[in-house]
């Protein structure tokens, strides 16, 4: 009986991608009578393409945290490794050498993270925090000293990935289209993807059932380095060029708030590319509609922070931790 009622209260309860997609129904709805502007071709457009670096981003991230980690570094990799990219170029590198080379470089520092945190068990917080700050240390005393480097005009593909088709489509959604099937299908059809969902549901659990955690904990964070290079170079194909100062705003929070509000749960082994996309979609929405309102930026990072908090309280209450979970990853 006790059975019963509690599977029925678990079909009964809404998941949290139900409950986000009614906040983007209800967001929607006020920008609209808010804002006369909000649902025109134009801002939506501008809409799809605002949501698209974040989502790529947050795919990335996506895949860490459902292993139940986290990677504060991937702003710093997707700066620093798009910035080389794009110091390359301009020195007349090969298109192909420089992109094989900027895509090395990211899998290679996600790589490293992912070292760190299995084999000398370093917390992934403080692994990867510490290697976002050497990144971009070592990328301005070697390469961008001046912090800022711009794309040449003659660059044409990498430019192409910050453009529209002719019929006004962005091609940075087209990529993150492109890239969310791509992980999805990883995900959800391969045996790498259980795996991933296995190491987060439970590490000690995975291991004995001959899941080599460690390699695959590598895997997981140079996914996720290689990732936020894709992203680096629509970032710098939408603005002409790189700013090392990004990784000091608040994107990797914005990216953080994205997978937890889509409903990629903190505790690990759940959530969805899906979860991904509901959750870039509101906060896409609400970003554009408080730009177009002009609320400053601490008004809108209030807001920013209330979402996130709320939405850790709801990943708390429907994923709640068991006490033999608890202990995983301390």
């Amino acid at each position: 009986m006790t059975r019963t009622v509690s599977a029925a209260r678990r079909f009964a309860a809404p998941s949290q991608e139900q409950i986000v997609l009614v906040a983007i129904l209800i967001a929607t709805a006020i920008f609209a009578v808010l804002l006369p502007t909000f649902l025109t071709f134009g801002n939506i457009f501008a809409l799809a393409r605002s949501i698209s670096i974040l989502g790529i981003l947050s795919l990335g991230m996506g895949i860490v945290v459902i292993a139940r980690g986290v990677d504060l570094s991937q702003i710093a990799i997707m700066a620093s490794t798009a910035g080389i990219t794009a110091v390359m170029l301009n020195s007349g590198v090969p298109l192909a050498v420089a992109l094989v080379a900027g895509f090395a470089l990211a899998l290679a520092i996600g790589a490293l993270n992912g070292f760190m945190i299995a084999y000398v068990e370093i917390p992934a917080l403080f692994a990867t925090l510490a290697s976002g700050l050497l990144v971009v240390g070592v990328t301005r005393a070697l390469v961008m000293p001046q912090l800022l480097v711009y794309l040449n005009d003659g660059e044409t593909f990498v430019g192409t990935l910050g453009e529209n088709l002719s019929w006004g489509l962005p091609v940075p959604l087209i990529v993150f289209a492109v890239l969310a099937l791509i992980v999805h299908l990883g995900l959800s059809r391969t045996t790498v993807g259980r795996f991933i969902y296995a190491h987060g549901d439970n590490a000690d659990a995975a291991r004995m059932t001959g899941i080599s955690v460690r390699p695959l904990t590598m895997l997981e964070y140079a996914v996720s380095g290689a990732i936020g290079y894709v992203g680096g170079l629509v970032m710098l194909g939408s603005t002409s060029l790189m700013h090392l100062q990004v990784v000091d705003s608040t994107l990797i929070f914005d990216v953080i708030l994205v997978v937890v509000l889509g409903g990629i749960s903190l505790v690990g082994g759940r959530g969805s590319v899906g979860s991904v996309l509901v959750g870039a979609l509101l906060i896409g929405v609400l970003l554009n509609g408080m730009t177009i309102l002009n609320l400053d930026t601490q008004t809108q990072d209030i807001c920013k922070g209330v979402v996130l908090l709320a939405a850790i309280v709801i990943d708390s209450f429907l994923h709640r931790k068991d006490d033999e979970t608890a202990k995983q990853g301390e």
